[in-house]
């Protein structure tokens, strides 16, 4: 959970107002459903299912099932210049930077880039296969030395926030948060302390995961028993953009406001117990009752531990706000993502609902490593 991260901070960035509310005022996706905000929430709503079989030629793994990007090529999408030595999460995280500026645009509430503005992305590890191609490449080439030196920038975990900051002109906090499936909620939380200590004037916040052969392996050896018919691997990118409350221009539409996030590690060997722990303490930090709850999104995880997940927010919230923002099911298990999706979702879910406007949602995630987080927003309405 260590952040990886190199700031920019000027004299106007120290003189900025502080303010501890913050909200989500647009988002975008690249998703199994496609590039963009749109093509997300026509899957959502429509609730299709994504997964196929991966060409084993193109994969080299033996996954009966997999939720891809489709027709995912870097160099098509984000054309040549700048993108010969980019991998695959590099690829999607930029996308998702560019389709949310883009769209923003084109609902006239353009993103302003520069100093003002930070970059936070959750990760587990990075790119999976850049760092064992880089490896490998060290035993089998001539010489010990021998390796691709071009593509180390690949193995470390920040390279997609750092090519994104450089793409889009982002000269803001560029943060990296290694933090397995919560890593989204982490994300949010940190990017909030940016807010509220005037290090920036907005952030973009989101999470990727890339599906690859190195990434099938490891997550073949990490599942438990319990979880042999895990969920097929997704990936993806999915960005938030997140500003004070209190500097918010009159125009730009605020979809939802941040109330709380909780995150804490299991040391007791309970996780569902934890869990149950940390939802009580984020409600109690937002002033937000059970009742008022209109969605509560559980992570995906598979297993005892993603079973007891879910069905302690169905005990708590109920069994209608539980069924609400699926989506997990339905674009498969984004790891570190997933967090980034359960959000968007909600706010898929919520545009389609006037009668959302003014409840809460939770969002919560565990991932089998102990770590969990829940967070809670008050859904404002804005349009999507």
């Amino acid at each position: 959970m260590t952040p990886a991260h190199t700031e920019e901070v000027t004299t106007e960035a120290r003189g900025r107002p502080r303010t501890d509310r913050a909200v989500i005022t647009a988002w975008s996706a690249v998703s199994p459903y496609g590039l963009g905000r749109a093509a997300y929430a026509e899957g959502i709503a429509a609730r299709r299912p994504t997964a196929a079989v991966p060409d084993p030629a193109a994969w080299q793994t033996p996954d009966a099932g997999a939720c891809l990007v489709p027709g995912f090529d870097i160099r098509q999408i984000l054309g040549r210049a700048g993108t010969r030595t980019m991998d695959r999460a590099m690829g999607l995280a930029v996308t998702a930077v560019r389709e949310l500026f883009e769209e923003a645009e084109a609902d006239e509430h353009p993103v302003t880039r520069g100093a003002g503005t930070a970059l936070v992305l959750g990760t587990t590890l990075g790119s999976a296969a850049s760092q064992q191609n880089f490896s490998r490449a060290s035993f089998v080439g001539d010489k010990p030395y021998d390796v691709p030196a071009q593509l180390m920038p690949n193995t470390l975990m920040n390279s997609p926030a750092g090519a994104s900051a450089i793409r889009f002109g982002l000269k803001g906090p560029n943060t990296t948060l290694a933090g397995g499936r919560p890593a989204a909620l982490l994300a949010l939380a940190y990017a909030r302390r940016l807010l509220a200590a005037g290090r920036a004037e907005r952030a973009l916040v989101g999470a990727v995961e890339e599906y690859s052969g190195a990434r099938s392996w490891l997550e073949r050896h990490s599942r438990g028993a319990d979880e042999e018919q895990g969920a097929p691997l997704g990936e993806g990118c999915a960005m938030l953009l997140l500003e004070p409350a209190d500097t918010l221009p009159g125009d730009r539409p605020a979809l939802a406001e941040l109330l709380a996030i909780d995150v804490r590690v299991d040391v007791t060997g309970d996780l569902p117990g934890t869990l149950r722990e940390s939802v009580r303490q984020a409600l109690a930090e937002s002033g937000v009752t059970p009742d008022e709850v209109w969605a509560a999104a559980a992570g995906g995880l598979t297993g005892a531990a993603g079973e007891a997940e879910r069905a302690l927010l169905t005990e708590v919230f109920g069994r209608q706000a539980a069924g609400r923002a699926v989506c997990h099911e339905l674009i498969g298990d984004t790891a570190s993502a997933q967090a980034a999706f359960q959000l968007a979702a909600v706010l898929v879910a919520a545009s389609a609902d006037p009668s959302s406007a003014g409840r809460a949602a939770v969002v919560t995630s565990v991932d089998r490593e102990g770590l969990v987080a829940c967070g809670v927003l008050r859904l404002l309405g804005g349009a999507r």
